[in-house]
């Protein structure tokens, strides 16, 4: 693998980081990434907060939802869930 990431190959590589099973030079060159692309850390936070919306919707329809899942994600799911 190149050390340069795109943002398509940060997406590609984004459930293997968030489970940290990335190989080394991989994780190397997705932080480095991280540290230049301001559009992809907001990525990433949406991602993990989507991924804890879910398990919680999981639970069932009465399960708090996580404090640092944002109000805006809930409040479109919520909308999403209507249509």
């Amino acid at each position: 693998m190149s050390a340069t990431l795109t943002c398509r190959d940060f997406v590609e590589f984004l459930a293997d980081y968030v489970a940290d099973e990335l190989e080394p030079e991989v994780r190397t060159s997705f932080d480095d990434h991280l540290a230049h692309c301001p559009s992809c850390v907001v990525y990433l936070h949406t991602y993990r907060d989507t991924r804890l919306l879910a398990r919680a919707a999981l639970q069932g329809p009465r399960a708090p939802v996580p404090g640092e899942v944002p109000e805006a994600l809930v409040r479109a799911i919520l909308e999403a869930r209507r249509r």
